[in-house]
Parts: structure tokens; C-alpha cells; sequence
């Protein structure tokens, strides 16, 4: 099974609007079709970004965020990441590096193209949301 990283743009975006993350997020992540790799700082960083009250001017994003989160906890696989790394200069986004190094991910998805300028990081190759879903529709199969 293909196995995914999410960064947290990806999850906002998809409970904002109707859009490819909402398409990655609800017809791949939460069917199971894709395992979603996790770790402790990248769920704490998820629940920290949905709990921003700037968000609350969406209809019922609250809601729909402590759904996804609890779904998101009991259906991905967390790994622990020993690995730690200094290649971004938001070394908070270090963690999903991280991640990836610690899971041997296929993908890291991320709509955040100006820090994650790496086309690839320990064999995780790194996609823009509407990429991936490029890559999936072209192959129309999951790996």
C-alpha cells in the first residue's frame, strides 16, 4: 500500500474548501486506499494548526476538524522519529523531513512550495497536492 504524508496545508485546505486536498484527504486518506504516515510533533502540529481560531469563520470547520483528527489517529500508522534533520529554514517544518526519513514514505504532500523547494528527501519524493492527484489519475491505480 502507497504509504503518505500530509502536511497540515493539506488537511486545512481540504476542510475549507472543495478542492484536489479535499479529494486526496476524503477518497484516499479516510477510505484507507493510502496509509498515512504520522508521528507524535506532526499530529500535535495538525491539532495546534485546525484549533487556530481563525478558522471558526468557516461553517462547522471545528467539527469537521475534530472529526478528521480522530479519524486521522486511529487509522495511520505513527512511527517514532529519532531522525532529526536542519534542511528547512522553518525548522519547524523539519518534522515532516523527519517523518519522511523515519517511514520511508512514497510521498510528502505539501501545498508549501516556497520551503519545501526539495523535489525528493531520503527516497520520499515531495508533490504539490494537485501533482499527486496528477500522478494518481494518470496511473489511475495506488501502489
Amino acid at each position: 500500500m502507497q504509504k503518505i504524508i500530509l502536511d497540515k496545508n493539506v488537511i486545512v485546505s481540504a476542510l475549507i474548501s472543495n478542492s484536489v486536498p479535499t479529494q486526496i484527504l476524503y477518497k484516499l486518506v479516510l477510505t484507507k486506499s493510502v496509509l498515512l504516515c504520522l508521528s507524535d510533533d506532526v499530529f500535535d502540529e495538525y491539532i495546534g494548526v485546525l484549533g487556530r481560531d481563525k478558522f471558526s469563520k468557516f461553517k462547522d470547520f471545528r467539527a469537521k476538524a475534530d472529526v478528521v483528527l480522530a479519524a486521522l489517529k486511529s487509522n495511520s500508522l505513527f512511527f517514532n522519529t529519532d531522525i532529526k534533520v536542519d534542511v528547512l529554514t522553518d525548522t519547524s517544518d523539519n518534522k515532516f523531513l523527519e517523518l519522511a526519513a523515519a517511514s520511508s514514505a512514497d510521498f510528502l504532500i505539501t501545498g508549501n512550495t516556497l520551503e519545501f523547494t526539495l523535489d525528493e528527501f531520503e527516497y520520499t519524493k515531495i508533490l504539490t497536492p494537485r501533482a499527486y492527484w496528477e500522478l494518481i489519475i494518470r496511473k489511475n491505480e495506488l501502489w
